[in-house]
């Protein structure tokens, strides 16, 4: 449904991505500073767009959908002239405007630029409440202050100011979005005969000559695509791990260097009950609660085992009260310092005498010490050892991985010298072609870029090793073509069987065919509903009741007059002839669907008025594209 519709908002979802989406989620926008070169790929306002901006902006367009495709990202989608096009394009919208924003004289207050951080959901707890240390290292991930931060925002919430109005006010006439939801709801009452190809199979009579010009006619689907057997060698983490040791002496050595990381501190859990002093409290105020936290403290001596049932009863910090005064595991530099002084001055299950803080008077218990432990030098081993071996790896990999290149490259006549050298092990794969192959799954030979290596012209006329080729992060394969094959064509009589079934098929649906056709000018000449099955529903809302092909042809023929007829070719089935006797709206219309199909429509013509009044924002900037055509497919550097 509403197929202009999606194709619209695909035209302008890279153009309402970057322009609409504010930069709070934390992505780049354009540095809007003239750098570069003084020919300007573009002009807007009197100011150039340098191709340094331009390929700047190629690349951050690059980094944001590597992040958001993970797995699925495919860099030559964006290498293409249209996706450079778009880049350039937008730019180009944006520097309109903003020189419209300079024009007008927008701005944004204080209170709308605090407003919308705070409803930055990035930025809040679980609780819905706005977390200040996750704000700030959001943009310390960035590599922003809190004051680029905000320009930032000034500048994407005076965008939305701007061109957010447009597409917010846009709305489409309620008769057209009647009209098309009417279109959508229609149902039209149908009556089916089919012509089943296999019904006349047994009137086909294939021919040897019709096979033989079956084979002629598609030799391609008759082709075995060139081959070769293939030596390889891998070149990856594994090969470098042969080559690295780690001795106890270098173990040792670390351990000894770093001991604390290999001691757990004392952790000790404490409860309180607090009595609480107003700040600036008289003399005789924090006397009464001193007294009172002296009896509750009294109350405690005597029955130590009910801390938790007297701190729940009696305690004035809402936080741990109601948990009977536990502060779980504490940490230093958390509590104020006679406070934190008390906690690591007490001996398990001690309680302390009253600890006068700036909150008021504390009863403080351990209830618990593990004591500080320290991993023996045997215990850290393994650890260490690995962390040692990842490192030396590392290193070594790219020392490696440079001998391995050159020795493929430099003694191009065998795999046998780098095998030899980086203890390596020669593997063979036969029948690869041109193209992976599914069989082969994630093989390192499977990649593309390895089999157009292999099939190049110096490996299979020369023989000569491949260059090393990475076929993923870390792995490196060089190849040598052992044996090759050119492309063949399979005899006639290997693929004759198929060949004659097939033919069979095809010439029984086209018998299939005119039978229908010959039924489909009778029943438009004569209205004979003799043949015809059932009636049945068919709707664009509900599923087809009737084959989808046919469906499509039924929803989509003229029922300005009825009975309409119309005739489908119906792929593995054969043909069918379709009577349309009725065409009507659904007795219970679907009121919420249609409400989403208006709101749906009057999205597009909010993205169609918003493009047009970007495109005029262009041309009041008289803004201009200085680069040729030709210059869009170059790749940039």
């Amino acid at each position: 449904m509403f197929e202009f519709i999606r194709t619209h908002q695909r035209l302008m979802q890279f153009f309402l991505l970057l322009l609409i989406v504010p930069s709070f989620v934390l992505v780049g926008v354009s540095s809007y500073n003239e750098r570069g070169s003084n020919d300007g790929v573009a002009t807007v306002d009197g100011k150039k767009i340098t191709q340094q901006e331009w390929e700047a902006a190629q690349r951050r367009q690059l980094d944001q959908a590597r992040q958001m495709m993970g797995e699925q990202f495919d860099q030559k989608l964006f290498e293409t002239p249209e996706a450079k096009q778009a880049v350039l394009d937008q730019l180009v919208a944006e520097r309109a405007i903003n020189a419209e924003i300079v024009r007008n004289h927008l701005t944004v207050s204080d209170a709308a630029l605090q407003k919308a951080i705070l409803e930055i959901q990035a930025f809040r707890k679980e609780d819905g409440t706005f977390d200040m240390d996750r704000y700030k290292a959001a943009l310390a991930a960035q590599g922003m202050t809190p004051e680029m931060f905000d320009q930032r925002m000034r500048h994407d919430l005076a965008v939305q100011q701007l061109v957010g109005s447009v597409q917010q006010t846009a709305f489409a006439p309620r008769t057209v979005a009647n009209r098309l939801s009417d279109i959508n709801d229609e149902e039209r009452e149908v009556q089916e005969q089919l012509f089943p190809a296999a019904n006349y199979v047994s009137q086909v009579k294939v021919t040897d000559d019709m096979v033989k010009a079956y084979y002629d006619k598609n030799a391609a689907l008759f082709q075995v695509p060139e081959s070769v057997k293939a030596e390889y060698v891998v070149f990856d983490a594994s090969a470098v791990e042969k080559q690295v040791n780690v001795s106890d002496a270098e173990i040792a050595d670390a351990y000894n260097k770093n001991k604390a990381r290999f001691t757990t501190p004392e952790k000790r859990t404490a409860s309180h009950i607090l009595i609480n002093v107003k700040k600036g409290a008289s003399a005789a105020e924090d006397a009464a609660a001193k007294a009172k936290a002296q009896a509750i403290l009294d109350d405690v001596r005597k029955n130590p085992n009910d801390f938790a049932k007297i701190a729940k009863a009696q305690s004035q910090d809402p936080g741990s009260a109601e948990l009977g005064g536990d502060l779980g595991v504490v940490q230093k530099g958390v509590f104020v310092k006679p406070v934190e002084d008390a906690i690591y001055g007490l001996k398990e299950g001690e309680v302390s005498g009253l600890v006068r803080s700036e909150f008021g008077y504390h009863i403080i218990k351990i209830t618990k010490i593990v004591p500080e432990t320290q991993k023996s030098l045997e215990e850290a081993k393994p650890e260490i050892a690995a962390e040692l071996k990842k490192a030396k790896m590392s290193a070594k990999y790219t020392e490696l991985a440079e001998t391995f290149r050159n020795t493929v490259y430099e003694q191009s006549d065998s795999l046998k010298p780098v095998a030899d050298k980086l203890g390596l092990t020669i593997q063979t794969a036969e029948g690869l072609t041109r193209a992976p192959n599914p069989a082969l799954g994630p093989s390192p030979v499977n990649n593309p870029k390895f089999l157009e290596a292999i099939f190049g012209s110096d490996a299979v006329k020369n023989k000569r090793n491949t260059d090393a080729v990475e076929v993923a992060p870390g792995t490196l394969v060089a190849g040598r073509v052992v044996e090759f094959k050119p492309a063949t064509k399979r005899p006639l009589a290997d693929v004759e069987a198929a060949i004659r079934q097939r033919v069979t098929q095809e010439e029984a649906a086209k018998l299939a065919r005119q039978a229908g056709e010959a039924k489909l000018a009778a029943a438009k000449a004569s209205g004979d509903t003799a043949g015809f099955g059932e009636a049945k529903i068919v709707a664009r809302t509900k599923q087809p009741t009737i084959n989808e092909t046919a469906a499509v042809a039924v929803l989509k023929a003229d029922a300005s007059k009825l009975p309409a007829y119309v005739g489908v070719d119906i792929p593995g089935v054969g043909y069918g002839v379709y009577r349309i006797n009725k065409v009507s709206q659904p007795a219970q219309p679907d009121v919420a669907r249609r409400k989403q199909e208006a709101e749906q429509i009057g999205r597009a013509v909010g993205n169609a008025e918003t493009y047009g009044f970007v495109e005029a924002l262009k041309h009041k900037a008289k803004a201009k594209i200085n680069v040729k055509p030709a210059d869009l497919g170059a790749k940039s550097e």
